[in-house]
């Protein structure tokens, strides 16, 4: 059982590689599955909108990197107080949790509302900014718009989620994910289109019509449903977690800066991606209407493939805090090396699959033969490096497990700024769309090596780990 597993590990009891597997996989599962359903709603929300044609799809994917830029910026800042309360849970110190986790709620929730300020103010100029088509900037900005408005939900999403799966509670925040994706489709369903477009079950379903502008504010009401959920379960049902009767919020500045200065690197290390990509889309940008939709579909199918590294990440953070916590010498690092090789292994069979089901993955979303044509070409580009995009993936996870994460933004940093970027400028005049891509495959593969290396090293280990 998982909570045996966990239990054991905190407690300083013998856990053979069998047992470590086998908590390994409980506990990566549901947070895998959380992860695809997070894209899944992403894919549906193209899809539906890829119904409208190019130019609104267009308008989602220009907007699309900035997007991630605040959206993972409220993700990272959670990351190190995750980890803290990752840590003090594996020490059996669960007071000192609940409090991390109160200073977690002040902190990030006001970070949220700064991060909307700032969006709001760049959200009319930014198509322009990217060098879009003027014919999709207002739909684009419509778009931007509303997802700016449900930050604090989304954080609030990534907080709470973040919180129990540093419990060890992964099932969760997993099945509201995949919640989440059924309540984005129901009203995408209503929001996007007119009224007698769709019919289920031989029933004509009514339609606001609002398209580009509709799929964005069905994605903002499913954000703002879970975030309700996940709050009550954290702070009323969460074992660990909940709040008690009485009990002050406890917490010093010197846990604040301990859980910032492992926050900071992240965020940095997301800006720095998140930066790079958007000058990657105005460089794609100027390819044209069936570059930029292409490179939009092509985006959302390959993140299908690499969400499951993304739920062992979230798995390889929790065993790993918790090991730290717990001062368990003997399992830190294997717990590394075990994560790593199963998000590897899964990406191997991910990505093989991308390389097959390309066609059919561009062509549930596009309906212009030229777009799924460009989107499947670049598609496969990208199934080769999987693999060692997954150990970058899962890697990270342990580092923030032990809070070394300096050393992945700076290695994401001269990747990214090194290679992808200067190459796709390079090779985007000679090959258009392709070179991009051929750019990005080159800069996943250096990064996962050089990720590799770092984990075989053991300096990211705590002093006192070291054998």
């Amino acid at each position: 059982m998982q909570g045996e597993g966990l239990k054991k590990l905190q407690s300083g009891q013998p856990i053979s590689t069998r047992e470590q597997l086998l908590l390994i996989a409980q506990l990566s599962w549901p947070a895998i599955l959380a992860q695809i359903s997070s894209v899944v709603m992403q894919y549906i929300d193209t899809a539906m909108v890829g119904q409208l044609g190019s130019n609104a799809s267009a308008a989602i994917g220009v907007v699309a990197t900035t997007s991630w830029l605040f959206g993972d910026l409220c993700i990272a800042l959670t990351i190190g107080f995750n980890v803290a309360v990752a840590q003090a849970l594996g020490a059996r110190q669960s007071e000192k949790a609940r409090g991390i986790m109160k200073l977690a709620f002040l902190v990030c929730m006001a970070f949220s509302l700064v991060m909307m300020a700032i969006a709001l103010g760049i959200t009319g100029n930014l198509p322009r900014w990217l060098r879009a088509d003027p014919a999709i900037w207002q739909d684009a900005s419509a778009y931007f718009l509303v997802f700016v408005l449900s930050l604090p939900f989304m954080q609030l999403n990534n907080l709470c989620g973040g919180l129990l799966r540093s419990a060890g509670n992964m099932k969760t925040p997993g099945i509201c994910m995949v919640v989440m994706c059924l309540l984005d489709v129901v009203f995408n369903a209503f929001l996007i289109f007119p009224g007698g477009t769709l019919r289920v079950l031989g029933v004509t379903l009514p339609g606001f019509g609002l398209g580009v502008l509709g799929a964005s504010m069905g994605t903002a009401l499913s954000q703002v449903v879970i975030a309700v959920v996940l709050t009550y379960i954290l702070l009323v049902r969460s074992p660990e977690l909940h709040l008690r009767r009485g009990e002050k919020a406890r917490f010093t500045a010197a846990q604040l800066k301990r859980c910032l200065s492992i926050s900071a690197p992240v965020m940095g290390e997301r800006t720095i991606l998140s930066t790079a990509r958007m000058v990657t889309t105005a460089i794609v940008a100027p390819l044209g209407i069936i570059a930029t939709a292409a490179n939009s579909f092509a985006i959302t199918a390959e993140s299908l493939c690499y969400m499951s590294a993304f739920g062992v990440q979230a798995a390889a953070s929790t065993l790993v805090g918790q090991s730290v916590g717990a001062g368990r010498k003997d399992l830190t690092y294997r717990l590394g090396w075990l994560t790593a090789a199963l998000g590897m292994g899964l990406m191997v069979i991910t990505g093989t699959l991308l390389y097959v089901l390309a066609p059919a993955m561009i062509g549930m979303m596009a309906v212009d033969e030229a777009v799924i044509e460009l989107g499947v070409r670049v598609l496969r580009i990208e199934a080769f490096v999987e693999p060692l995009f997954g150990a970058s993936i899962v890697a990270s996870g342990v580092f923030q497990g032990t809070g070394s994460t300096l050393v992945p933004m700076l290695l994401n940093f001269g990747t990214m700024w090194g290679i992808r970027v200067p190459l796709s400028a390079i090779l985007a005049a000679k090959w258009g769309l392709v070179g991009v891509w051929v750019a990005m495959a080159l800069q996943l593969g250096v990064c996962g090596i050089c990720f590799l290396i770092r984990l075989a090293g053991k300096r990211w280990l705590p002093k006192e780990t070291l054998q």
